[in-house]
C-alpha cells in the first residue's frame, strides 16, 4: 500500500482550486460538499462551476494564483490545462507547506483523489494508487448499485445513538456485538426502509434493555474456519462473514498473508507456529488457549490452512472445545491437495486414468512414515501426499520398493494456489533429485498417479499467472528422462 487512505476533516478550512474546466469543477464541488472555504482560480469558469456560484463556501478570482494566496490552505488541487501555470501553481503551495493534488499527475501529486461513492454521512473511497483510475470508476459504478441510498440513513441512526450506548454498555466487545444486532435485525430493516421513528423508538427501549443487563456477561464462541491453500480467491462467503465477527484470531505459517489481510481490522492476532519439527506452541496449548479465550467471552477464529479436518487436527481441537461446553462453529475450506490440482492442471481423477484418490499424510506420529501401502499401490489411483517434501526420498523408494513403477508419473506443487507456486514434474525415479534442484520450500503436495501426464494439455493456467521458476521447472520436467 503506497498511499494511507484516511478522511479530513475540512469543515471551515481553506483550500485552493487552480483550474476552470470539468476536473477543477468536481474537485470544487467535493470541497464544498466537504464544508471546506474554496478559492477557485480561473481566468473563467467553465458551466459545470454554475451550481457552485451561489454557495457561500465557494468565491471565483478571474486571475492566476500568487504565492500568498496558498498560505494557511488545507488543501491545493491543481487542474489547469497551462503547463507553466500549472507548475507555477504547483511550487508554490508546496513552498506554503501545502498538500497538493495534481489531476491525472500523481508523480506531482502528495495526494491521490479515489472514486467516491457518497451515501451521506457513509463514505466508500476507492483508490487504485493510481495504476487505474478507470478501475476504480467500475468499482464505484458497481458499488453505486449495491448500495442503496437508504444506507445514509442508516448511518445517521447509529451516529445519532452512539453516546448513549456508549454510556450504558462500558464494555467494548459487548458495544460492538449490540451494534452487530441493531445492523443486521429489525431495527436495521426499519431504516433502511425509511421508518425512522420506529427506528428510533426500537432503538432507544433496545439501550434501555441492554443496560439494564450490562452485569451479563458476553459469551464466548470458536470459529474453526479452513482458509484455503493460500489463493484468497477461494475463501468461501461464510469464512469471510466470520473471519470479521473475530474479537481473536489464531493463526499459523500455513496462512497466507492475503487471507490474514480479510480478518477484521480490530482483532487480536496470536501466532502459534506450526512448523516442521519446530511448532511454536504444541497442539496441546493451542486447544487449551482456544477454550481460555473463549470463557474470556471472545469471539475466536482459529484460521487453518486448507480444510480443518483434512490432516489439520481441527478434530482434536473441537474435541477439546466439547469437553469444556465451549460454543463452536466449523467453516470448511479447499483442501490443499484439491486447490493444488486444480492450480497445476492434474485432475486427480480422471476416467482414463483413476477411479479413486487416496489422502494420505507423508509424515506420521512422531516422524515416522507408517501408510498402508496395499491401499496405496491399487491400479488406477491417485496418490496426493500431504507434508511429504522432507520425507520425499524416502517416500519415492519405498512405493518402488513395495511394487510401484519407478516410471510412475508424479509431481510436486510447492505453494500451491499462491502467486509463487512451483511445478515439478517427473517419475517416482526422478522427482526426489528435480526436488533438490528446485530448493523447493515448501508447503507441497505430492501426486503420484498417471494423471500427472494430462499436465501439459491441462494446465489452465496463463503464463502470466506462472512464476517464471515454475515455467522452467514444468518444462524441464517433462522430458523424456
Amino acid at each position: 500500500m503506497r498511499h494511507l487512505p484516511i478522511f479530513l476533516d475540512l469543515i471551515g478550512k481553506p483550500a485552493i482550486v487552480v483550474g476552470g474546466g470539468v476536473v477543477a469543477a468536481r474537485r470544487a464541488e467535493y470541497l464544498v460538499r466537504a464544508g471546506a472555504r474554496v478559492a477557485t482560480f480561473a481566468s473563467e469558469l467553465s458551466d459545470e462551476f454554475l451550481g457552485l456560484r451561489d454557495s457561500p463556501n465557494f468565491r471565483h478570482e478571474a486571475r492566476d494564483p500568487e504565492p500568498n494566496d496558498f498560505e494557511g490552505s488545507a488543501l491545493c488541487f491543481v487542474a489547469a490545462e497551462d503547463e507553466r501555470l500549472t507548475l507555477a501553481a504547483r511550487a508554490a503551495a508546496k513552498s506554503a507547506g501545502v498538500l497538493v493534488n495534481v489531476a491525472d499527475r500523481p508523480e506531482l501529486s502528495d495526494f491521490i483523489m479515489p472514486a467516491i461513492v457518497d451515501r451521506d454521512p457513509l463514505a466508500i473511497a476507492i483508490s487504485t494508487e493510481g495504476a487505474s483510475p478507470m478501475l476504480g470508476r467500475m468499482l464505484k459504478a458497481r458499488l453505486e448499485s449495491l448500495i442503496p441510498a437508504a444506507y445514509g440513513r442508516l448511518a445517521r441512526l447509529t451516529g445519532e445513538f452512539r453516546i448513549p450506548v456508549a454510556n450504558a454498555i462500558p464494555s467494548q466487545t459487548m458495544r460492538r456485538r449490540f451494534w452487530e444486532t441493531v445492523l443486521e435485525g429489525p431495527i436495521g430493516e426499519r431504516a433502511l426502509a425509511g421508518d425512522d421513528r420506529a427506528a428510533d423508538g426500537d432503538l432507544a427501549r433496545a439501550i434501555e434493555r441492554a443496560a439494564a443487563d450490562k452485569a451479563e456477561a458476553p459469551r464466548g464462541e470458536v470459529y474453526l474456519v479452513g482458509a484455503g491453500p493460500g489463493d484468497p480467491d477461494l475463501l468461501t462467503f461464510r469464512a469471510l462473514r466470520l473471519m470479521q465477527k473475530a474479537d481473536v484470531v489464531l493463526y499459523d505459517r500455513l496462512t497466507d498473508e492475503g487471507v490474514m489481510n480479510l480478518v477484521r481490522r480490530e482483532a487480536e492476532r496470536i501466532y502459534v507456529g506450526k512448523q516442521p519439527d519446530d511448532h511454536e506452541l504444541p497442539q496441546e496449548e493451542i486447544s487449551a488457549q482456544l477454550v481460555k479465550l473463549a470463557k474470556q467471552g471472545k469471539r475466536v477464529l482459529r484460521l487453518k490452512g486448507g480444510d480443518p479436518f483434512m490432516f489439520g487436527r481441527g478434530g482434536e481441537e473441537i474435541e477439546a472445545l466439547a469437553a469444556q461446553g465451549i460454543p463452536f462453529q466449523v467453516c470448511p475450506g479447499v483442501t490443499a491437495a484439491i486447490g493444488a490440482a486444480a492450480y497445476a492442471g492434474i485432475p486427480l481423477t480422471h476416467r482414463d486414468h483413476a477411479h479413486a484418490c487416496v489422502f494420505v499424510t507423508g509424515h506420521g506420529k512422531d516422524g515416522k512414515i507408517n501408510l498402508d501401502w496395499t491401499a496405496l499401490l491399487q491400479p488406477r489411483q491417485t496418490v496426493a501426499i500431504y507434508m511429504g517434501l522432507r520425507n520425499l526420498e524416502a517416500l519415492a523408494q519405498e512405493f518402488v520398493a513395495r511394487g510401484a513403477s519407478a516410471d510412475l508419473p508424479a509431481a510436486i506443487v510447492d505453494n500451491a494456489t499462491r502467486a509463487n507456486q512451483r511445478v515439478v514434474v517427473g517419475t517416482l525415479g526422478t522427482l526426489a533429485a528435480k526436488a533438490r534442484a528446485a530448493e523447493l520450500s515448501g508447503p507441497a503436495i505430492i501426486i503420484v498417479g498417471t494423471v500427472v501426464t494430462l499436465r501439459d494439455k491441462l494446465d489452465w493456467r496463463p503464463p502470466a499467472r506462472r512464476s517464471s521458476a515454475e515455467g522452467d521447472l514444468s518444462a524441464a520436467a517433462s522430458e523424456k528422462d
